[in-house]
């Protein structure tokens, strides 16, 4: 029966859809991930803060987007949609041009180094002790999803286009991945606040998917999808495990070494392009000045610090 050609003409662009929703699926759980953990920090009961020339679109969005972790959630669905969408069409540019996933790499590890990092002076973590500040900058959240989007989807796209030529399927099997993603990204940002762990768990997942596509890229060595999927499960188990056995403090002196040194680079690399950083603020002050509504977020709890406030008080307790 599934040898009329017509029925096959249907079928086999399902079965690809459905083949990429399943890719997309085991693509985005990292993905999720951090994107569950950057909205994490927003508030669940407080409206998007606009500066005043955009207050008339507050009850719009109130009603359509929801509060700030949820209105984060959904403008980065938009941004995702948008940014696949053009990596999509852009496809052949983007295979035929390996530096655009090596800088999405080195991106991805920036993002990590700067949220793990362990600061000596002071022994603590850069990203504190895990409690929501009330007023975190919603605008700069919106910003990080978006270009976490965009890093992530260079990996996404290229395992896409391997599975078809049609652009309408990969187009409709990625949409359909990206809503699943935002599903799964609201949960995991719901089960940070009952594991904390789980958000720098996140910013692991970050630096290893970075590692995977620099080892990819430059060495040639690359991992099936199994095989990531297996790696980004292991590593929350890793961090959950951490969190729930007090014998595991004994890794401490070796976390907060691991974090110093992420630390030293994260400032090394802050150190080298200082100078450029400095140009894009000078001509982004007007933005950010009308968008400057509230301070800037505060980073999450990191299992590279030792868990002092935790572990420690049982201690001494």
């Amino acid at each position: 029966m599934f040898e009329d050609p017509l029925l096959q003409s249907y079928l086999a662009p399902l079965l690809i859809i459905v083949q990429l929703i399943f890719l997309e699926g085991i693509l985005s759980i990292d993905n999720a991930a951090v994107l569950g953990a950057m909205v994490s920090i927003l508030p669940e009961s407080e409206a998007v803060p606009y500066p005043p020339f955009l207050k008339f679109l507050q009850p719009f969005t109130d009603q359509v987007l929801g509060m700030q972790q949820q209105a984060a959630l959904k403008v980065g669905l938009l941004g995702a949609y948008m940014g696949r969408g053009v990596m999509l069409v852009m496809a052949s540019f983007v295979i035929a041009n390996p530096w655009l996933r090596l800088l999405g790499a080195l991106y991805l590890i920036k993002l990590a180094f700067e949220n793990l990092a362990v600061s000596p002076e002071s022994g603590e973590g850069s990203t504190g002790h895990g409690h929501h500040a009330v007023g975190v900058g919603f605008w700069l959240v919106v910003l990080n999803v978006e270009l976490a989007d965009l890093a992530f989807s260079i990996d996404n796209v290229v395992a896409a286009v391997a599975l078809s030529d049609q652009l309408w399927v990969v187009l409709l099997g990625v949409a359909l991945g990206i809503v699943t993603m935002r599903f799964a990204a609201g949960i995991f940002a719901h089960l940070i606040r009952r594991q904390p762990i789980l958000g720098p768990a996140a910013y692991i997942l970050v630096l290893a998917i970075g590692i995977e596509l620099v080892l990819a890229d430059v060495y040639n060595f690359h991992f099936n999808h199994l095989a990531k999927f297996m790696i980004s499960i292991g590593i929350l188990a890793l961090c959950l495990l951490y969190a729930r056995f007090q014998v595991l403090t004994l890794f401490d002196p070796l976390l907060r070494w691991l974090g110093e040194g992420m630390g030293y680079l994260n400032n090394l690399v802050n150190w080298l392009f200082k100078p450029l950083l400095l140009v894009l603020k000078l001509l982004f002050y007007p933005i950010r000045r009308l968008f400057a509504t509230e301070p800037k977020p505060p980073h999450l709890h990191n299992p590279l610090e030792p868990a002092d406030s935790s572990h420690t008080e049982l201690a001494e307790g």
